[in-house]
Protein backbone atom coordinates (compact mmCIF):
# COMPACT_ATOMS: atom_id res chain seq x y z
CA UNK A 1 0.00 0.00 0.00
CA UNK A 2 1.49 3.33 -1.11
CA UNK A 3 2.08 6.59 0.75
CA UNK A 4 -0.12 9.67 0.61
CA UNK A 5 1.37 13.03 -0.35
CA UNK A 6 0.31 16.65 -0.74
CA UNK A 7 0.73 18.46 -4.05
CA UNK A 8 0.56 22.17 -4.77
CA UNK A 9 -0.21 22.09 -8.50
CA UNK A 10 0.71 25.70 -9.17
CA UNK A 11 0.43 27.95 -12.18
CA UNK A 12 4.20 28.57 -12.29
CA UNK A 13 5.65 25.90 -10.01
CA UNK A 14 4.62 22.70 -8.23
CA UNK A 15 5.58 21.55 -4.74
CA UNK A 16 5.16 18.08 -3.24
CA UNK A 17 5.37 17.16 0.44
CA UNK A 18 4.91 14.15 2.68
CA UNK A 19 4.35 13.53 6.39
CA UNK A 20 7.37 12.15 8.26
CA UNK A 21 6.93 11.55 12.00
CA UNK A 22 3.83 13.79 11.97
CA UNK A 23 5.79 16.67 10.42
CA UNK A 24 5.30 17.81 6.79
CA UNK A 25 8.45 17.87 4.67
CA UNK A 26 8.92 19.14 1.11
CA UNK A 27 10.36 16.46 -1.17
CA UNK A 28 12.89 17.66 -3.79
CA UNK A 29 12.57 16.60 -7.41
CA UNK A 30 15.21 14.57 -9.25
CA UNK A 31 17.12 17.74 -10.04
CA UNK A 32 17.39 18.45 -6.32
CA UNK A 33 15.00 21.43 -6.31
CA UNK A 34 11.95 21.88 -4.11
CA UNK A 35 10.09 23.71 -6.89
CA UNK A 36 9.20 22.00 -10.17
CA UNK A 37 8.28 24.41 -13.00
CA UNK A 38 4.77 23.83 -14.35
CA UNK A 39 6.09 23.63 -17.90
CA UNK A 40 5.61 20.98 -20.58
CA UNK A 41 7.47 20.68 -23.89
CA UNK A 42 7.40 18.34 -26.89
CA UNK A 43 10.69 17.96 -28.79
CA UNK A 44 11.15 17.29 -32.48
CA UNK A 45 12.01 13.70 -31.52
CA UNK A 46 8.54 13.35 -29.94
CA UNK A 47 10.04 13.37 -26.44
CA UNK A 48 7.97 14.74 -23.56
CA UNK A 49 9.79 17.14 -21.23
CA UNK A 50 8.42 18.36 -17.90
CA UNK A 51 9.71 20.79 -15.30
CA UNK A 52 13.23 22.22 -15.48
CA UNK A 53 14.06 20.32 -18.66
CA UNK A 54 10.98 21.75 -20.39
CA UNK A 55 11.71 25.28 -19.15
CA UNK A 56 15.30 25.12 -20.43
CA UNK A 57 14.13 23.71 -23.76
CA UNK A 58 11.61 26.54 -24.07
CA UNK A 59 14.40 29.13 -23.97
CA UNK A 60 15.27 28.37 -27.59
CA UNK A 61 12.01 26.63 -28.54
CA UNK A 62 9.17 28.71 -27.07
CA UNK A 63 6.73 27.46 -29.70
CA UNK A 64 7.27 23.88 -28.55
CA UNK A 65 6.47 24.43 -24.87
CA UNK A 66 3.47 25.47 -22.80
CA UNK A 67 3.39 27.48 -19.57
CA UNK A 68 0.63 28.22 -17.03
CA UNK A 69 -1.78 25.54 -18.28
CA UNK A 70 -3.55 25.73 -14.92
CA UNK A 71 -5.36 28.88 -16.09
CA UNK A 72 -7.37 26.69 -18.51
CA UNK A 73 -8.35 23.82 -16.19
CA UNK A 74 -12.04 23.02 -16.58
CA UNK A 75 -12.34 24.68 -19.98
CA UNK A 76 -12.93 23.16 -23.39
CA UNK A 77 -9.50 24.34 -24.48
CA UNK A 78 -6.70 22.83 -26.54
CA UNK A 79 -3.14 24.10 -26.72
CA UNK A 80 -0.86 23.52 -29.72
CA UNK A 81 2.60 22.19 -28.79
CA UNK A 82 5.01 21.47 -31.63
CA UNK A 83 2.23 20.54 -34.04
CA UNK A 84 0.11 18.50 -31.61
CA UNK A 85 -2.93 19.52 -29.60
CA UNK A 86 -3.20 18.76 -25.87
CA UNK A 87 -5.92 19.44 -23.30
CA UNK A 88 -5.16 21.13 -19.96
CA UNK A 89 -5.90 17.82 -18.23
CA UNK A 90 -3.41 15.94 -20.42
CA UNK A 91 -0.60 18.40 -19.71
CA UNK A 92 -1.41 18.38 -15.99
CA UNK A 93 -1.21 14.59 -16.08
CA UNK A 94 2.34 14.78 -17.47
CA UNK A 95 3.35 17.20 -14.70
CA UNK A 96 1.77 15.07 -11.97
CA UNK A 97 3.36 11.90 -13.34
CA UNK A 98 6.79 13.49 -13.02
CA UNK A 99 6.03 14.53 -9.45
CA UNK A 100 4.88 10.98 -8.64
CA UNK A 101 7.98 9.44 -10.22
CA UNK A 102 10.37 11.85 -8.47
CA UNK A 103 8.84 11.31 -5.04
CA UNK A 104 8.78 7.54 -5.38
CA UNK A 105 12.45 7.66 -6.37
CA UNK A 106 13.29 9.86 -3.35
CA UNK A 107 11.28 7.82 -0.84
CA UNK A 108 12.12 4.49 -2.46
CA UNK A 109 8.53 3.32 -2.00
CA UNK A 110 5.21 3.55 -3.89
CA UNK A 111 3.10 6.72 -3.69
CA UNK A 112 -0.50 6.27 -4.83
CA UNK A 113 -2.63 8.77 -2.88
CA UNK A 114 -2.65 12.55 -2.97
CA UNK A 115 -4.32 15.70 -1.76
CA UNK A 116 -4.09 18.34 -4.50
CA UNK A 117 -4.60 22.05 -3.99
CA UNK A 118 -6.44 24.51 -6.24
CA UNK A 119 -7.13 28.26 -6.03
CA UNK A 120 -10.01 29.10 -3.69
CA UNK A 121 -11.91 30.46 -6.67
CA UNK A 122 -11.59 27.41 -8.90
CA UNK A 123 -15.13 26.51 -9.93
CA UNK A 124 -16.62 23.02 -9.90
CA UNK A 125 -15.47 22.28 -13.43
CA UNK A 126 -11.89 23.31 -12.70
CA UNK A 127 -11.82 21.23 -9.50
CA UNK A 128 -13.20 18.19 -11.31
CA UNK A 129 -10.60 18.60 -14.06
CA UNK A 130 -7.84 18.74 -11.44
CA UNK A 131 -9.13 15.60 -9.78
CA UNK A 132 -9.35 13.86 -13.17
CA UNK A 133 -5.73 14.77 -13.93
CA UNK A 134 -4.61 13.36 -10.58
CA UNK A 135 -6.43 10.09 -11.16
CA UNK A 136 -5.04 9.72 -14.69
CA UNK A 137 -1.54 10.32 -13.28
CA UNK A 138 -1.96 7.28 -11.04
CA UNK A 139 -3.15 8.83 -7.78
CA UNK A 140 -6.18 8.13 -5.70
CA UNK A 141 -7.15 11.75 -5.09
CA UNK A 142 -8.13 11.88 -1.43
CA UNK A 143 -9.25 15.49 -1.50
CA UNK A 144 -9.13 18.70 -3.50
CA UNK A 145 -8.58 21.64 -1.12
CA UNK A 146 -8.12 25.37 -1.57
CA UNK A 147 -4.58 26.74 -1.54
CA UNK A 148 -5.14 29.36 1.21
CA UNK A 149 -6.77 26.71 3.37
CA UNK A 150 -3.73 24.48 2.93
CA UNK A 151 -1.48 27.37 3.90
CA UNK A 152 -3.48 27.91 7.09
CA UNK A 153 -3.13 24.24 7.95
CA UNK A 154 0.65 24.46 7.58
CA UNK A 155 0.83 27.65 9.62
CA UNK A 156 -1.59 26.82 12.40
CA UNK A 157 -1.15 23.10 13.03
CA UNK A 158 0.43 23.61 16.46
CA UNK A 159 -0.73 27.12 17.31
CA UNK A 160 -3.06 27.91 20.16
CA UNK A 161 -2.52 31.68 20.42
CA UNK A 162 -3.96 32.78 17.07
CA UNK A 163 -7.69 32.49 16.42
CA UNK A 164 -8.46 34.38 13.20
CA UNK A 165 -6.12 34.29 10.22
CA UNK A 166 -6.42 36.08 6.89
CA UNK A 167 -4.41 34.74 3.97
CA UNK A 168 -3.27 36.64 0.92
CA UNK A 169 -2.30 34.07 -1.72
CA UNK A 170 -0.73 35.78 -4.73
CA UNK A 171 0.46 33.03 -7.03
CA UNK A 172 1.71 33.09 -10.58
CA UNK A 173 -1.75 33.47 -12.07
CA UNK A 174 -4.34 33.99 -9.33
CA UNK A 175 -5.01 35.99 -6.18
CA UNK A 176 -7.04 34.45 -3.34
CA UNK A 177 -8.17 35.83 0.01
CA UNK A 178 -9.32 33.47 2.74
CA UNK A 179 -10.33 34.04 6.35
CA UNK A 180 -10.14 31.09 8.73
CA UNK A 181 -10.84 30.49 12.39
CA UNK A 182 -8.43 28.22 14.25
CA UNK A 183 -9.82 26.73 17.43
CA UNK A 184 -8.48 23.65 19.24
CA UNK A 185 -7.74 21.66 16.12
CA UNK A 186 -10.67 22.96 14.06
CA UNK A 187 -9.88 24.97 10.93
CA UNK A 188 -13.07 26.67 9.79
CA UNK A 189 -13.10 28.70 6.58
CA UNK A 190 -15.20 31.80 7.22
CA UNK A 191 -15.00 33.46 3.80
CA UNK A 192 -13.14 33.41 0.50
CA UNK A 193 -12.73 35.94 -2.27
CA UNK A 194 -10.21 36.66 -4.98
CA UNK A 195 -9.31 37.65 -8.51
CA UNK A 196 -8.38 34.98 -11.04
CA UNK A 197 -6.98 37.60 -13.41
CA UNK A 198 -4.33 38.80 -10.99
CA UNK A 199 -1.03 37.08 -10.27
CA UNK A 200 2.73 37.42 -10.31
CA UNK A 201 2.62 36.86 -14.06
CA UNK A 202 0.70 40.12 -14.48
CA UNK A 203 3.41 42.04 -12.58
CA UNK A 204 5.98 40.36 -14.82
CA UNK A 205 4.06 41.37 -17.95
CA UNK A 206 4.11 45.01 -16.86
CA UNK A 207 7.90 44.85 -16.58
CA UNK A 208 8.19 43.08 -19.95
CA UNK A 209 6.13 45.82 -21.59
CA UNK A 210 8.20 48.53 -19.90
CA UNK A 211 11.55 47.12 -21.07
CA UNK A 212 10.18 46.39 -24.55
CA UNK A 213 9.10 50.02 -24.88
CA UNK A 214 12.55 51.22 -23.82
CA UNK A 215 14.14 49.00 -26.48
CA UNK A 216 11.66 50.17 -29.10
CA UNK A 217 12.27 53.86 -28.33
CA UNK A 218 16.03 53.36 -28.64
CA UNK A 219 16.13 51.00 -31.62
CA UNK A 220 12.73 51.28 -33.35
CA UNK A 221 11.87 47.58 -33.02
CA UNK A 222 9.40 45.84 -30.69
CA UNK A 223 11.09 42.62 -29.43
CA UNK A 224 7.70 41.23 -28.34
CA UNK A 225 6.71 40.65 -31.97
CA UNK A 226 9.28 37.86 -32.33
CA UNK A 227 8.39 34.76 -30.29
CA UNK A 228 12.03 33.86 -29.61
CA UNK A 229 13.15 37.30 -28.47
CA UNK A 230 9.92 37.74 -26.52
CA UNK A 231 10.81 34.58 -24.59
CA UNK A 232 14.31 35.92 -23.88
CA UNK A 233 12.78 39.21 -22.73
CA UNK A 234 10.41 37.41 -20.34
CA UNK A 235 13.24 35.38 -18.84
CA UNK A 236 15.49 38.36 -18.09
CA UNK A 237 12.52 40.32 -16.72
CA UNK A 238 11.53 37.40 -14.49
CA UNK A 239 15.04 37.38 -13.06
CA UNK A 240 15.00 41.16 -12.59
CA UNK A 241 11.60 41.05 -10.85
CA UNK A 242 12.98 38.53 -8.35
CA UNK A 243 16.11 40.62 -7.75
CA UNK A 244 14.03 43.72 -7.03
CA UNK A 245 12.55 41.97 -4.00
CA UNK A 246 16.00 42.14 -2.36
CA UNK A 247 17.80 44.93 -4.24
CA UNK A 248 16.96 48.50 -5.15
CA UNK A 249 18.11 48.10 -8.76
CA UNK A 250 18.32 45.23 -11.25
CA UNK A 251 20.31 45.07 -14.50
CA UNK A 252 18.91 43.44 -17.63
CA UNK A 253 20.97 42.20 -20.56
CA UNK A 254 19.43 41.09 -23.86
CA UNK A 255 21.73 39.63 -26.48
CA UNK A 256 21.46 39.35 -30.26
CA UNK A 257 18.14 41.12 -30.71
CA UNK A 258 17.38 42.17 -34.30
CA UNK A 259 17.59 45.87 -35.11
CA UNK A 260 15.60 47.71 -37.79
CA UNK A 261 18.21 46.93 -40.46
CA UNK A 262 18.48 43.27 -39.46
CA UNK A 263 21.74 43.72 -37.56
CA UNK A 264 21.87 42.02 -34.16
CA UNK A 265 21.88 44.25 -31.09
CA UNK A 266 23.06 43.62 -27.55
CA UNK A 267 20.85 45.63 -25.24
CA UNK A 268 21.60 46.49 -21.63
CA UNK A 269 19.45 48.53 -19.28
CA UNK A 270 18.40 48.72 -15.65
CA UNK A 271 15.23 49.18 -13.65
CA UNK A 272 14.88 50.33 -10.05
CA UNK A 273 12.33 49.20 -7.49
CA UNK A 274 10.59 52.59 -7.49
CA UNK A 275 9.92 52.38 -11.23
CA UNK A 276 8.74 48.78 -10.97
CA UNK A 277 6.32 49.66 -8.18
CA UNK A 278 5.06 52.66 -10.13
CA UNK A 279 4.24 50.67 -13.29
CA UNK A 280 2.53 47.92 -11.23
CA UNK A 281 0.72 50.12 -8.70
CA UNK A 282 -2.68 49.46 -10.30
CA UNK A 283 -2.16 45.70 -9.91
CA UNK A 284 -1.18 45.97 -6.26
CA UNK A 285 -4.29 48.02 -5.50
CA UNK A 286 -6.48 45.34 -7.13
CA UNK A 287 -5.84 43.16 -4.06
CA UNK A 288 -7.85 45.44 -1.80
CA UNK A 289 -11.41 45.04 -3.14
CA UNK A 290 -11.56 41.22 -2.81
CA UNK A 291 -10.05 41.57 0.66
CA UNK A 292 -12.78 43.98 1.77
CA UNK A 293 -15.37 41.59 0.33
CA UNK A 294 -13.97 38.63 2.30
CA UNK A 295 -13.93 40.62 5.55
CA UNK A 296 -17.53 41.71 4.93
CA UNK A 297 -18.61 38.14 4.15
CA UNK A 298 -16.96 36.90 7.35
CA UNK A 299 -18.95 39.54 9.25
CA UNK A 300 -15.95 40.97 11.02
CA UNK A 301 -13.75 44.04 11.13
CA UNK A 302 -10.09 44.39 10.23
CA UNK A 303 -9.30 44.68 13.94
CA UNK A 304 -10.64 41.14 14.48
CA UNK A 305 -7.87 39.60 12.33
CA UNK A 306 -5.13 38.23 14.54
CA UNK A 307 -2.61 37.46 11.82
CA UNK A 308 -2.07 38.06 8.11
CA UNK A 309 -0.24 35.36 6.15
CA UNK A 310 1.38 36.02 2.78
CA UNK A 311 1.43 33.00 0.49
CA UNK A 312 2.82 32.60 -3.03
CA UNK A 313 6.18 33.70 -4.38
CA UNK A 314 4.74 36.99 -5.65
CA UNK A 315 4.15 38.13 -2.05
CA UNK A 316 7.92 38.54 -1.74
CA UNK A 317 7.54 41.81 -3.64
CA UNK A 318 8.01 44.68 -1.16
CA UNK A 319 5.04 46.58 -2.64
CA UNK A 320 2.72 43.72 -1.65
CA UNK A 321 4.09 43.61 1.88
CA UNK A 322 3.80 47.39 2.20
CA UNK A 323 0.16 47.41 1.09
CA UNK A 324 -0.62 44.58 3.50
CA UNK A 325 0.95 46.44 6.41
CA UNK A 326 -0.88 49.65 5.57
CA UNK A 327 -4.30 48.05 4.98
CA UNK A 328 -4.32 45.66 7.96
CA UNK A 329 -2.46 48.00 10.35
CA UNK A 330 -0.12 45.16 11.30
CA UNK A 331 3.02 43.54 9.96
CA UNK A 332 2.24 40.47 7.84
CA UNK A 333 3.71 37.20 9.07
CA UNK A 334 6.85 36.47 7.04
CA UNK A 335 8.34 33.48 8.87
CA UNK A 336 7.02 30.93 6.39
CA UNK A 337 8.29 30.02 2.93
CA UNK A 338 5.57 31.40 0.63
CA UNK A 339 6.52 28.99 -2.16
CA UNK A 340 6.30 25.83 -0.05
CA UNK A 341 3.61 26.45 2.56
CA UNK A 342 0.69 25.32 0.35
CA UNK A 343 2.37 22.02 -0.48
CA UNK A 344 3.11 21.46 3.22
CA UNK A 345 -0.53 22.13 4.07
CA UNK A 346 -1.67 19.67 1.42
CA UNK A 347 0.57 17.04 3.03
CA UNK A 348 -1.00 17.79 6.41
CA UNK A 349 -4.48 17.28 4.95
CA UNK A 350 -3.29 13.99 3.46
CA UNK A 351 -1.99 13.05 6.91
CA UNK A 352 -5.34 13.92 8.48
CA UNK A 353 -7.22 11.75 5.99
CA UNK A 354 -4.84 8.80 6.45
CA UNK A 355 -4.87 9.17 10.26
CA UNK A 356 -1.16 10.03 10.41
CA UNK A 357 -2.20 13.32 12.01
CA UNK A 358 -5.03 13.33 14.54
CA UNK A 359 -7.13 15.90 16.39
CA UNK A 360 -7.29 18.24 13.40
CA UNK A 361 -10.48 18.91 11.39
CA UNK A 362 -10.71 21.08 8.27
CA UNK A 363 -14.02 22.77 7.45
CA UNK A 364 -13.88 24.34 3.97
CA UNK A 365 -16.57 26.40 2.24
CA UNK A 366 -18.31 26.81 -1.11
CA UNK A 367 -16.99 30.09 -2.61
CA UNK A 368 -20.08 31.07 -4.68
CA UNK A 369 -23.81 30.47 -4.35
CA UNK A 370 -25.43 27.62 -6.28
CA UNK A 371 -29.00 27.60 -7.49
CA UNK A 372 -31.42 27.24 -10.40
CA UNK A 373 -33.25 29.53 -12.78
CA UNK A 374 -36.91 30.10 -11.95
CA UNK A 375 -39.84 31.77 -13.68
CA UNK A 376 -39.09 35.18 -15.08
CA UNK A 377 -35.35 34.49 -15.27
CA UNK A 378 -34.80 34.88 -11.53
CA UNK A 379 -32.41 32.76 -9.42
CA UNK A 380 -33.42 30.53 -6.52
CA UNK A 381 -30.35 29.87 -4.37
CA UNK A 382 -30.16 26.32 -3.04
CA UNK A 383 -26.70 26.46 -1.40
CA UNK A 384 -25.52 29.97 -0.43
CA UNK A 385 -21.90 31.03 -0.75
CA UNK A 386 -19.53 30.35 2.16
CA UNK A 387 -21.53 27.25 3.19
CA UNK A 388 -19.29 24.67 4.88
CA UNK A 389 -18.70 21.65 2.63
CA UNK A 390 -19.57 18.83 2.22
CA UNK A 391 -23.05 20.31 1.90
CA UNK A 392 -26.45 19.62 0.41
CA UNK A 393 -29.61 21.60 -0.17
CA UNK A 394 -33.13 20.91 -1.41
CA UNK A 395 -35.95 23.08 -2.74
CA UNK A 396 -39.34 22.18 -4.18
CA UNK A 397 -40.53 23.94 -7.32
CA UNK A 398 -43.88 23.92 -9.10
CA UNK A 399 -44.88 24.16 -12.74
CA UNK A 400 -45.19 27.67 -14.15
CA UNK A 401 -47.86 26.82 -16.73
CA UNK A 402 -51.07 24.79 -16.89
CA UNK A 403 -50.57 21.28 -18.35
CA UNK A 404 -46.78 21.67 -18.27
CA UNK A 405 -45.19 18.24 -18.92
CA UNK A 406 -41.48 19.04 -18.72
CA UNK A 407 -39.14 21.25 -16.74
CA UNK A 408 -35.81 22.63 -17.96
CA UNK A 409 -33.57 23.09 -14.92
CA UNK A 410 -30.70 25.54 -15.44
CA UNK A 411 -27.99 25.03 -12.79
CA UNK A 412 -26.30 28.32 -11.90
CA UNK A 413 -23.33 29.60 -9.93
CA UNK A 414 -22.97 33.23 -8.87
CA UNK A 415 -24.35 36.10 -6.81
CA UNK A 416 -26.52 38.04 -9.29
CA UNK A 417 -30.32 38.11 -9.05
CA UNK A 418 -30.98 37.32 -12.73
CA UNK A 419 -30.07 33.95 -14.24
CA UNK A 420 -28.56 35.54 -17.36
CA UNK A 421 -25.94 37.33 -15.23
CA UNK A 422 -24.69 34.15 -13.54
CA UNK A 423 -22.57 31.21 -14.70
CA UNK A 424 -24.43 28.26 -16.22
CA UNK A 425 -22.89 25.02 -14.96
CA UNK A 426 -25.25 22.66 -16.79
CA UNK A 427 -28.90 21.82 -17.50
CA UNK A 428 -31.31 19.01 -16.68
CA UNK A 429 -34.49 18.22 -18.61
CA UNK A 430 -37.13 16.51 -16.48
CA UNK A 431 -39.86 15.10 -18.74
CA UNK A 432 -43.02 13.06 -18.17
CA UNK A 433 -44.62 15.46 -15.67
CA UNK A 434 -48.35 14.73 -15.35
CA UNK A 435 -50.47 17.55 -16.89
CA UNK A 436 -52.07 19.59 -14.11
CA UNK A 437 -53.15 23.18 -13.43
CA UNK A 438 -50.40 25.74 -12.93
CA UNK A 439 -48.52 25.25 -9.67
CA UNK A 440 -49.95 21.81 -8.90
CA UNK A 441 -47.04 19.57 -10.02
CA UNK A 442 -44.14 19.48 -7.58
CA UNK A 443 -40.48 18.87 -8.46
CA UNK A 444 -37.78 18.45 -5.83
CA UNK A 445 -34.31 19.72 -6.80
CA UNK A 446 -31.40 18.38 -4.74
CA UNK A 447 -27.89 19.89 -4.70
CA UNK A 448 -24.94 18.02 -3.20
CA UNK A 449 -21.31 19.20 -2.97
CA UNK A 450 -18.69 16.69 -1.88
CA UNK A 451 -15.54 17.45 0.11
CA UNK A 452 -13.65 18.19 -3.13
CA UNK A 453 -16.18 20.92 -4.00
CA UNK A 454 -17.63 18.89 -6.88
CA UNK A 455 -21.37 19.25 -7.50
CA UNK A 456 -24.18 16.81 -8.27
CA UNK A 457 -27.73 18.02 -9.01
CA UNK A 458 -30.85 15.82 -9.18
CA UNK A 459 -34.48 16.63 -10.01
CA UNK A 460 -37.35 14.37 -8.90
CA UNK A 461 -41.01 14.50 -9.95
CA UNK A 462 -42.70 13.95 -6.58
CA UNK A 463 -45.84 12.55 -8.25
CA UNK A 464 -44.14 9.87 -10.36
CA UNK A 465 -40.73 9.60 -8.61
CA UNK A 466 -39.09 10.03 -12.03
CA UNK A 467 -35.53 11.33 -11.48
CA UNK A 468 -32.80 12.91 -13.60
CA UNK A 469 -29.36 14.06 -12.41
CA UNK A 470 -26.23 15.76 -13.62
CA UNK A 471 -22.63 15.52 -12.43
CA UNK A 472 -20.85 18.82 -13.00
CA UNK A 473 -17.57 17.86 -14.65
CA UNK A 474 -14.95 19.46 -16.87
CA UNK A 475 -16.67 18.74 -20.19
CA UNK A 476 -18.65 21.97 -20.09
CA UNK A 477 -17.34 25.18 -21.60
CA UNK A 478 -16.83 27.82 -18.94
CA UNK A 479 -14.19 30.42 -18.25
CA UNK A 480 -12.55 30.20 -14.85
CA UNK A 481 -11.99 33.94 -14.91
CA UNK A 482 -15.78 34.45 -14.69
CA UNK A 483 -15.68 33.18 -11.11
CA UNK A 484 -13.47 35.98 -9.82
CA UNK A 485 -15.78 38.59 -11.37
CA UNK A 486 -18.96 37.20 -9.80
CA UNK A 487 -18.80 38.88 -6.40
CA UNK A 488 -17.49 42.17 -7.74
CA UNK A 489 -20.27 42.21 -10.34
CA UNK A 490 -22.89 41.47 -7.68
CA UNK A 491 -21.62 44.34 -5.55
CA UNK A 492 -21.48 46.70 -8.53
CA UNK A 493 -25.00 45.88 -9.73
CA UNK A 494 -26.62 45.39 -6.32
CA UNK A 495 -29.11 48.27 -6.67
CA UNK A 496 -30.14 47.58 -10.27
CA UNK A 497 -30.41 43.85 -9.59
CA UNK A 498 -32.73 44.49 -6.66
CA UNK A 499 -34.91 46.74 -8.82
CA UNK A 500 -35.07 44.19 -11.63
CA UNK A 501 -35.89 41.40 -9.19
CA UNK A 502 -38.70 43.44 -7.64
CA UNK A 503 -40.10 44.23 -11.09
CA UNK A 504 -40.08 40.58 -12.18
CA UNK A 505 -41.58 39.39 -8.90
CA UNK A 506 -44.35 41.98 -9.27
CA UNK A 507 -45.08 40.76 -12.79
CA UNK A 508 -45.15 37.11 -11.73
CA UNK A 509 -47.38 37.86 -8.75
CA UNK A 510 -49.83 39.76 -10.97
CA UNK A 511 -49.84 37.04 -13.66
CA UNK A 512 -50.55 34.39 -11.00
CA UNK A 513 -53.34 36.54 -9.59
CA UNK A 514 -54.96 36.91 -13.01
CA UNK A 515 -54.79 33.15 -13.61
CA UNK A 516 -56.26 32.42 -10.17
CA UNK A 517 -59.13 34.91 -10.54
CA UNK A 518 -59.99 33.66 -14.04
CA UNK A 519 -60.28 30.14 -12.63
CA UNK A 520 -62.38 31.37 -9.68
CA UNK A 521 -64.76 33.20 -12.00
CA UNK A 522 -65.26 30.06 -14.05
CA UNK A 523 -65.86 27.92 -10.96
CA UNK A 524 -67.87 30.32 -8.77
CA UNK A 525 -69.49 32.91 -11.00
CA UNK A 526 -72.95 31.73 -9.89
CA UNK A 527 -72.05 32.40 -6.24
CA UNK A 528 -71.12 36.02 -6.86
CA UNK A 529 -73.57 38.71 -5.68
CA UNK A 530 -75.56 40.15 -8.57
CA UNK A 531 -73.89 43.13 -10.21
CA UNK A 532 -70.34 42.38 -8.95
CA UNK A 533 -69.22 40.18 -11.85
CA UNK A 534 -68.89 43.12 -14.32
CA UNK A 535 -66.76 45.02 -11.76
CA UNK A 536 -64.57 41.97 -11.18
CA UNK A 537 -64.13 41.36 -14.89
CA UNK A 538 -63.27 45.03 -15.36
CA UNK A 539 -60.52 44.88 -12.69
CA UNK A 540 -59.09 41.70 -14.27
CA UNK A 541 -59.13 43.31 -17.71
CA UNK A 542 -57.40 46.45 -16.38
CA UNK A 543 -54.66 44.33 -14.79
CA UNK A 544 -54.18 42.36 -18.00
CA UNK A 545 -53.79 45.63 -19.92
CA UNK A 546 -51.25 46.89 -17.37
CA UNK A 547 -49.29 43.66 -17.76
CA UNK A 548 -49.16 44.17 -21.50
CA UNK A 549 -47.93 47.76 -21.10
CA UNK A 550 -45.35 46.70 -18.50
CA UNK A 551 -45.57 49.66 -16.09
CA UNK A 552 -44.64 48.16 -12.71
CA UNK A 553 -46.40 50.84 -10.66
CA UNK A 554 -49.65 50.37 -12.60
CA UNK A 555 -49.34 46.58 -12.31
CA UNK A 556 -48.73 46.77 -8.58
CA UNK A 557 -51.66 49.14 -8.09
CA UNK A 558 -53.98 47.03 -10.26
CA UNK A 559 -53.03 43.83 -8.44
CA UNK A 560 -53.66 45.52 -5.10
CA UNK A 561 -57.14 46.71 -6.18
CA UNK A 562 -58.07 43.26 -7.50
CA UNK A 563 -56.83 41.54 -4.34
CA UNK A 564 -58.84 43.88 -2.09
CA UNK A 565 -61.96 43.44 -4.23
CA UNK A 566 -61.75 39.65 -3.98
CA UNK A 567 -61.22 39.88 -0.24
CA UNK A 568 -64.18 42.23 0.21
CA UNK A 569 -66.65 40.06 -1.70
CA UNK A 570 -65.39 36.95 0.10
CA UNK A 571 -64.57 34.59 -2.75
CA UNK A 572 -61.72 32.13 -2.60
CA UNK A 573 -60.90 28.53 -2.99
Amino acid sequence: MGRAIGIDLGTSFCVAAVIENKIPLVIPNREGNNLTPSVFALTDKNEYLVGNAAKEYATKNPDKAVFSIKRYMGQDHRVLVNGRYFSPVQISVFILQKIKCDIESYLNEPVDKAVITVPAYFNHLSRQATKEAGEKAGFKVLRIISEPTAAALAYGLKRKDIKTVLIWDLGGGTFDVSILELDQGFFKVKAVSGNNRLGGGDFLQKLVDHIAQKFQIRHGVDPRKNIFFHQQLKEVCEKAKAELSDKRTANLVLSSLPGPDGALIDFETSVDRETFEEITSDLAQMMILPTKQAIQDARMEIENIDRVLLVGGATRMPCVQTIAKKFFCQDPYLKINPDEVVGLGAAIQAGILTKEIKDVVLLDVNPLSLGVETRGGLVARVIPRNTIIPASGTQIFTTAKTNQTSMDINVLQGERELAADNICLGRLDLTGIQPQPQGRSRVEVDFSIDADGILTVAAIDLHTDHKVSIHIDSANLISESMISEAIMDAEKHFKSDAENKKKIETLIKAENLVTTVDELIKEKHQQLPEGLLPDLNSLVLDLKNSLQLGDVNDIDAGAGMLTRFISDIGIGR
